[in-house]
């Protein structure tokens, strides 16, 4: 791989972990946003993705970008079981639907994007998967009375199904649209 190479796809996966982070402050807003923006999100992590996958036609694109985020998360003090596993199994899914599909076609990088497109799901999965903790840490850190918008979004089941249902969709649109755009990098692939 060219050294300029590696150096597109550490950025990318800085841009990648800008929109997580971007996503994550969502959540100053109101606890809504932080719960569903992973709805919204994979239309910009499209970008990334396909320029990331168009130029590293092997394995590597989820995990680079994944894995990225991950670690920096770790390091920040973010990482929770959730996240570590969910980050981890998004990106193997993704990186065997393109081994079979084809690293260097267009329909690997699509069909391995759906999978990856619900990886800020596993950032904000602790709220499901450890309610008790996450009320702790939103008492504590945040405003009072947040904890309690906290606890309404938790709650309500029937729109995180349909958030993660809403979430294919806007992943084949953002795909699309990334092809449409970056038409260089998408004629990169068959």
């Amino acid at each position: 791989m060219k050294k300029k190479t590696v150096w597109h796809i550490l950025i990318a996966a800085v841009i990648y972990l800008g929109l997580f982070l971007l996503g994550a402050t969502s959540g100053l807003i109101h606890p809504t946003c932080f719960a569903y923006i992973g709805v919204v999100l994979p239309i910009f992590f499209s970008f990334v993705y396909l320029y990331t996958a168009a130029n590293l036609q092997c394995f590597g694109a989820a995990a680079i970008l994944n894995g990225f985020v991950l670690i920096i998360g770790l390091i920040a003090g973010e990482g929770n079981i959730a996240l570590v596993v969910g980050m981890i199994v998004l990106a193997v899914i993704a990186e065997l639907i393109r081994k079979f599909a084809g690293y260097d076609t267009k329909k690997g990088v699509r069909l391995s994007f759906l999978p990856f497109a619900y990886s800020f799901f596993a950032y904000t999965a602790h709220w499901w998967t450890d309610k008790a903790g996450s009320l702790a840490a939103a008492a504590e850190e945040m405003p009072a009375g947040y904890a309690d918008k906290v606890a309404q979004v938790i709650e309500n089941i029937p729109v995180l199904i349909l958030a993660l249902v809403l979430t294919l969709p806007v992943a084949v649109l953002g795909m699309l649209l990334a092809e449409k755009v970056m038409k260089k990098t998408a004629a990169k692939l068959k």
